[in-house]
């Protein structure tokens, strides 16, 4: 693996101006990559598409949805029971159902708000946001300086550092939804 330099360029000439800059200032042209990063979510990293089976806000939703489930049934035949002698035996029945149908609307309590910090910090860093990437892979640690100062006098924004390997001008092992380690 590789130490790994990538900055956010807003424009097509900017990313051919930064990859021309590197190679001139002694970099080698097939370990430099420069490619469009999707938004958040639409990376295609699932069978159905997107980056996540379940949104990450949503974890906690199948529990309140049960909880909620639970308590909402169990006042809900509690009531029909106690109107049987006017709904008759259905009313515990339709009591729990409707009941167990409010109570599931409990599990909204339980999703997060956009921006909500999760418990465990996982969205304690903000994801990558869309954009032109240009990234620079080197193994001497004394270029990281050099390149982010190259990077960021050509305009480059959010960059970040990273381990991994770019091999024919393709970052091979570049993950769209890990967290950035964001340099400035």
């Amino acid at each position: 693996m590789s130490m790994i330099i990538a900055g956010r360029f807003q424009l097509q000439d900017d990313v051919d101006r930064a990859r021309s800059a590197l190679v001139d200032a002694g970099f080698e042209a097939d370990r430099i990559s420069g490619f469009y990063l999707s938004q958040p979510g639409q990376h295609d990293m699932t069978p159905i598409g997107g980056d996540n089976l379940q949104s990450p806000g949503a974890k906690d939703t199948p529990e309140g949805v049960v909880q909620g489930m639970a308590t909402g049934g169990a006042v809900g035949v509690a009531v029909g029971a106690a109107t049987s002698p006017i709904t008759g035996p259905i009313g515990p029945i339709v009591g729990g159902l409707v009941g167990g149908h409010i109570g599931s609307l409990f599990s909204f309590s339980k999703m997060k708000d956009r921006g909500e910090p999760e418990e465990g910090g996982e969205n304690a860093v903000a994801p990558r946001t869309a954009g032109m990437l240009v990234a620079v892979a080197f193994t001497d640690p004394a270029l990281e300086a050099r390149a982010v100062d190259l990077l960021r006098g050509l305009g480059a924004h959010h960059i970040e550092r990273a381990q991994g390997n770019i091999v024919a001008g393709d970052w091979a092992d570049f993950d769209p939804s890990s967290l950035p380690d964001v340099i400035a």
